[in-house]
Parts: structure tokens; C-alpha cells; sequence
């Protein structure tokens, strides 16, 4: 890409020189550590320059992509065109009497914790998720049993025009691992959860069975997207994956988790072409076997490389 010089400083007067970068490789800010360049990264630090920027992105007809924290994500080889944006200097958490309030950079697991100092219950069950909070509304994240939509109260957003809404949990169409916030193109800002006071060491217990599990079961010593597939309806999409005698299956650097059949690692530098083809490796191989379709849970997005 040559750089649009006009828009760089555009978005440098929006923010400033250190929260806007020009062709940076995306595999630097996702979990999977893949995904190819994007013409502009940047980082606003408060709600107004995030208006201004969709304003500008809208004014200019320039692409634009939220990014969140790369948890639940594969961006292609080929990059992303236009403004990616990523909110993760929005990141404070506060708590009101038996409410707390974080913006949308901070990780919900950072959150969970801030409940728990605070003897605070209701977030125990996202001690373990590593995604963003913006991005936990996003796809209604749940684990062990709970999920966003049991404890969100409301939400402070921005619109595809840059205005500021305030919606509530009825508003965002929450259900198993989906949300109206990306029909609506809605970039979430802030969340309040309803919270209900408890006791710290039984609070504590919890969380740390949850962190636990997650730690023996998951691969977390391994560059992944996470839980890669939807639990289909009557089936645990792991076994399945285990029971087609996948696990350990390789196509490149990517690799089916030998400590978990739901999770695809970057084992050896794959890159996002090899990841995805496991994916459709291992949908196609659980529909012939057991005639059960595999839905995606992890987000890809972006462009494919152009010698492809």
C-alpha cells in the first residue's frame, strides 16, 4: 500500500503521532499471532476521538474495522484495508456501589477480578475468557454455565454515524454467542454490570476451580483464537473433533490441540491461509463422519493475500 499522507494526519490530529500506525502487521496485535498489514492501526484513548475517527472513516468513505483485542479472531494474510481500530486504551474499571462500570479495552477477565476484590458476584464465570469486554458483549462470551447477557445492565456505544447511544440488554438481541452489535456496526464503549454483593472467599473458590479447568484443559501455551467452534445443538463440538481422530491433525504451523479438540494452535509459525484450511479441514471431516455441521465461533475477517 502507499500511504494516504492526508489521512495519516488526519487521524494523528484525531489522537496523535504514538496512537496511529501506517502498514502494521496484525499478527502483532491477535492472539493467533497471524494477520497481514493494515493500512492504518490506531488506538484513540477517549470516547470523543473515537467519534471522530468513524466520522472521518464515514466523510472520506474510508474501510473500517474494529479490531477489539484479537482474542476471538483471524485476520487473512492480505491484511485489512482502511482504518483497523482497537480500543484496548479504553481500559479503566470502576465500581459503583454493587455496579461495575469498564470500558471496553479492559479484558473481562481483568474485570471478573475487580468484582472479586471488591466481594462482588456475578462475573465469576469470565475469570478464564480472554477477550476484551467490548468484545464479550460483542459475541455475548459465556463460560461454565453464565454469560454477558445475565449481568449487563447497559451500554454506552457509537454508532456507523459517530453518535452516542446508550442501550440496554433487550436492545442488543443477546443469545448463544451472538449480539445485533455487528449488523449494527456498533462499536461498544462501555459496559455497566449489575452485580449482587457476596463473600470474597467464596467468590475466590470459584474462580479459581474455573482457572483451574481452563488452565489443565486448554492449550494456553500456544498461540490460538480460542474455542474455534459453537457447541452444536445436542454435541460437544471437541469430542466430535476427537472422536473423527483429528487431534494432532496439521496442515503448516497450524495444529488440532492435543490437550483439546476444540482449539486450533499456531504450533510453527502457520500462517491465517493455513489456519483457516484446518478449520474447513475439520468442519468437512466432522460432517462426513457424523453428518453434524460445525459452526465457526472465532471471527475471521480480512483480505486474502493477492498472489492467492
Amino acid at each position: 500500500m502507499v500511504t494516504d499522507h492526508h489521512t495519516y494526519k488526519q487521524l494523528i490530529d484525531i489522537t496523535s503521532s504514538d496512537n496511529v500506525m501506517a502498514d502494521e502487521y496484525l499478527e502483532n496485535h491477535t492472539y493467533t499471532h497471524l494477520g497481514g498489514k493494515a493500512d492504518f492501526y490506531v488506538t484513540p484513548e477517549t470516547y470523543e476521538q473515537v467519534q471522530d475517527i468513524v466520522k472521518l472513516s464515514l466523510k472520506k468513505d474510508i474501510p473500517f474495522t474494529l479490531l477489539g483485542n484479537g482474542s476471538n479472531l483471524i485476520v487473512r494474510d492480505g491484511g485489512i484495508r482502511g482504518i483497523v481500530l482497537n480500543l484496548g486504551r479504553l481500559n479503566e474499571i470502576n465500581i459503583e456501589g454493587t455496579q461495575l462500570v469498564a470500558q471496553s479495552g479492559a479484558r473481562i477477565i481483568d474485570a471478573s477480578r475487580e468484582a472479586l476484590s471488591h466481594s462482588l458476584t456475578g462475573l465469576e464465570f469470565a475469570c478464564g475468557i480472554p477477550g476484551s469486554v467490548g468484545g464479550a458483549l460483542f459475541m455475548n462470551a459465556g463460560a461454565y454455565g453464565g454469560e454477558i447477557k445475565d449481568v449487563l445492565e447497559s451500554t454506552i456505544l457509537v454508532d456507523r454515524n459517530g453518535d452516542l447511544l446508550t442501550l440496554y440488554p433487550e436492545d442488543l438481541e443477546l443469545e448463544y454467542r451472538s449480539s445485533n452489535i455487528p449488523e449494527k456496526e456498533y462499536i461498544v464503549l462501555e459496559a455497566t454490570f449489575s452485580m449482587k454483593a457476596g463473600g470474597y472467599e467464596e467468590i475466590k473458590a470459584i474462580m479459581d476451580d474455573l482457572t483451574f479447568k481452563r488452565e489443565s484443559k486448554q492449550p494456553l501455551e500456544y498461540p490460538s483464537c480460542g474455542s474455534v467452534f459453537k457447541r452444536p445443538p445436542g454435541y460437544f463440538a471437541g469430542k466430535l473433533i476427537q472422536d473423527s481422530e483429528l487431534q494432532g491433525k496439521q496442515i503448516g504451523g497450524a495444529q488440532v490441540s492435543l490437550k483439546h479438540a476444540g482449539f486450533i494452535v499456531n504450533l510453527d509459525g502457520a500462517s491465517a491461509t493455513e489456519y483457516i484450511n484446518l478449520i474447513h479441514y475439520v468442519q468437512d471431516t466432522v460432517m462426513d463422519k457424523f453428518g453434524v455441521t460445525l459452526e465457526r465461533e472465532v471471527k475471521i475477517i480480512g483480505e486474502e493475500p493477492v498472489n492467492e
